[in-house]
């Protein structure tokens, strides 16, 4: 195999003493529903030995669509089989840009039911929904191809010694109930221009045996941070905020995926808490949730939104933006002046609101499960740009009273690029021929290999 280059030297280089736990590995070894021999023939004649040790860059773009993040990774197979000794895995480089305007407007357009129909095309622009869609789709590509050449070049790291980018492209459409959900992007398009295999189109193959193809991170963050010591709960505040409990394993246990992982959607994040900042102020986003902090949570607007039939549904459960986006809160709101002609209310008192409904749904969620399972609360990890929203985090912690409430850098891994991490993770599980969902979480009938994959 190519050997895989340090990038000690660079500053953004994070070295850090993660593992990775071997359970959902050996699981997937002793599942006879599965066959790699086929595979395993088309990956022999890559110029790669193997693709357990080496280099991965992961890329993620979430429902808040702020921006597209990029990793290098390297994950390596070194662990003795004979012992408990996990894989190390080093978080190398990062980058991250904001979409072009454009791009932007186009992809929130195409996330809402011909929500094309408000954009105002130029000259050599579509017209229609399907043409807005491939136009957006190589546009993703080019700019998701700059951003990898970008962190390449930051890192001083050659295209060759890459085994894979795990690139989840944009969820512009996600109907679980339908068996289908739309992630877009042109993985040919940054094949070519990177000269580095990808692999995308991840959620498609678990929907294919009943899932409902989300979360997935739950399969990396169980991989990754799962304590012989204690429960943890990670939550993921993105657009939307997703959960994953891992029970404590012991060493005995350990690689025999006998643990119960939990994990789904519990409702909106940054999905709502931006698109009402946008609206009002003129900021993207609500830096630290310092305007949140200055309103007063509504009480019966906040009890208003929480009867939205999503937070009552069973686990596991997906959403997005089909159930959560600008126009159902200003139809909740338009609701509420009609029933509460003599409630006062600000803009930032509904940012408040906005907040709450994040920190309770998610909080409400985290308890009933750790009930449930007869789980002791040990300690929730905030990930995904959700952690940074100080006034969020202690939100959280006030509805979470019994736990202690820390983000993942304590762990060892930033929030910020946990969710990019995970796709390279997945790529990586995908060239192996190893499953990347967990059934229990996704509601699939089996474990499966994800994703699409384009070689260079």
């Amino acid at each position: 195999m190519t050997k895989p280059v340090s990038i000690t030297d660079n500053p953004h280089s994070t070295d850090i003493d993660l593992s990775i736990n071997s359970g959902l590995d050996d699981h997937v070894h002793n599942n006879d529903d599965l066959n790699y021999a086929t595979l395993t023939e088309a990956l022999e004649q890559t110029v790669f030995e193997n693709f357990d040790d080496g280099l991965y860059i992961g890329m993620m773009s979430g429902t808040s669509l702020d921006g597209m993040d990029a990793v290098l990774c390297q994950f390596s197979d070194s662990a003795s089989q004979e012992s408990d000794t996990q894989q190390p895995m080093r978080l190398l480089a990062t980058y991250s840009q904001d979409f072009p305007p454009r791009l932007r407007e186009v992809l929130l357009a195409l996330c809402q039911p011909n929500g094309v129909s408000q954009l105002t095309p130029t000259a050599d622009e579509p017209s229609s929904e399907l043409d807005w869609f491939g136009w957006a789709s190589r546009e993703y590509g080019e700019f998701a191809s700059n951003l990898v050449n970008s962190l390449l070049q930051q890192a001083q790291v050659e295209a060759e010694t890459v085994l894979a980018i795990g690139c989840h492209g944009q969820t512009v459409r996600h109907r679980p109930h339908m068996g289908f959900s739309l992630q877009l992007v042109d993985a040919n398009i940054i094949a070519e221009r990177t000269g580095i295999s990808v692999v995308s189109d991840f959620r498609r193959r678990d929907m294919a045996v009943g899932g409902q193809g989300a979360p997935l991170v739950p399969a990396f963050h169980q991989a990754l941070f799962t304590a012989t010591d204690n429960t943890r709960v990670l939550l993921n505040l993105g657009g939307i905020a997703n959960i994953t409990v891992l029970p404590a394993v012991s060493h005995e246990t350990a690689n025999h995926h006998s643990s119960h992982v939990i994990g789904y959607d519990t409702g909106p994040a940054n999905l709502l808490l931006d698109a009402w900042t946008t609206l009002h102020t003129d900021k993207d986003y609500d830096a630290g949730g310092a305007w949140a902090q200055s309103g007063q949570i509504v009480e019966p607007l906040l009890n208003q939104l929480l009867e939205h039939p999503f937070f009552a549904k069973p686990y596991p459960k997906s959403t997005g933006r089909e159930d959560f986006n600008l126009e159902w809160l200003q139809d909740e709101l338009q609701k509420f002046d009609q029933a509460s002609v003599y409630t006062r209310y600000s803009s930032a008192d509904v940012q408040a609101t906005l907040t709450e409904l994040t920190a309770i749904s998610a909080s409400i969620q985290i308890k009933q499960v750790l009930l449930k399972e007869k789980q002791d609360c040990g300690a929730i990890y905030v990930c995904g740009g959700g952690a940074l929203n100080d006034y969020l985090i202690e939100r959280l912690q006030v509805n979470l009273p019994h736990c202690t409430v820390a983000t993942t850098a304590s762990l060892g891994l930033d929030p910020t690029w946990v969710e990019a991490v995970a796709f390279a993770w997945l790529s990586r599980q995908t060239l192996m021929g190893e499953s990347g969902n967990l059934p229990e979480v996704t509601g699939a009938n089996k474990g499966v290999v994800l994703g699409q994959v384009c070689f260079a």
